[in-house]
């Protein structure tokens, strides 16, 4: 892996982890929430319903980093049903980027967000997630009460919203339990929902040398409305390549000067 944005060099692990690092939120900020997405060349987020057709080795890499560094990792329903999502295990992953939790948990919490809660509660994501580190439930006052208690005797649940989860809420909840690192995986409702909520910081974003055809969505979709009513800008930090790949991380300007959450 070599950057080619600024500069160019080939990287060790340890200055890969040193750009993505997170700022550090200040005191009245909350938490500072970053996106990791991947998008083939004409814009699809999907091959065949899942990401994980765009990915290549580097971006798999950049993915386990990504959540080592994070104190929780952030996706929605569909998005954990699609690719098959279980609790983050770092044997599994590769011990490569270990000693970026030295000091905290072995692995960070999965939150799943679920406006009624159709999830399968005997999953391995709900049932067999470590002690350190038990997957969390966001969902609504809708979902069924009997689905909710059920969900507890293995997960944390966090109710944000009457109907639909407000993500404002949800973001507040969880840097009152101290993931103040928040890394979202997804899916493209789910980012446009941080999004129009102004909630987004950070968007790391792989663009894969392939071509997906018609009919995939793109990494944000639905009824999005972004602040202000205009395009939202942000600043390219950096762009590695790899193998084709070109991995970039961008920030919302300003996110890195203001405290808004």
């Amino acid at each position: 892996m070599r950057q080619v944005y600024p500069g160019g060099s080939v990287l060790t692990d340890a200055a890969v982890a040193g750009l993505y690092a997170y700022p550090v939120p200040g005191a009245s900020s909350g938490c500072w929430v970053r996106a990791n997405m991947v998008a083939s060349l004409d814009g699809a987020a999907a091959v065949d319903g899942r990401a994980r057709g765009l990915s290549g080795e580097a971006d798999e890499q950049v993915f386990a980093m990504l959540r080592a560094l994070a104190d929780v990792i952030l996706v929605g329903a569909g998005t954990a049903r699609a690719e098959h999502y279980g609790p983050v295990r770092p044997e599994s992953e590769g011990l490569r980027w270990t000693w970026l939790r030295d000091g905290r948990t072995p692995s960070a919490p999965i939150a799943v967000v679920t406006r009624a809660l159709d999830l399968d509660l005997a999953s391995p994501l709900l049932a067999d997630a470590p002690p350190h580190a038990r997957t969390i439930v966001i969902t609504t006052e809708a979902a069924p009460g009997g689905r909710r208690d059920a969900a507890a005797r293995t997960a944390e649940v966090i109710v944000a919203g009457e109907a639909m989860v407000d993500m404002k809420a949800a973001v507040d909840a969880l840097a009152g339990r101290g993931y103040r690192r928040v890394l979202c995986e997804g899916g493209p409702h789910l980012l446009a929902q941080l999004t129009g909520d102004d909630l987004l910081d950070e968007l790391c974003l792989t663009l894969s040398p392939l071509l997906a055809g018609p009919g995939a969505d793109r990494i944000v979709t639905g009824g999005l409305t972004l602040p202000g009513g205009g395009a939202e800008p942000f600043t390219l930090k950096h762009a590695l390549e790899a193998e084709g790949f070109l991995l970039c991380r961008y920030v919302r300007e300003g996110a890195d000067k203001s405290a808004r959450h």
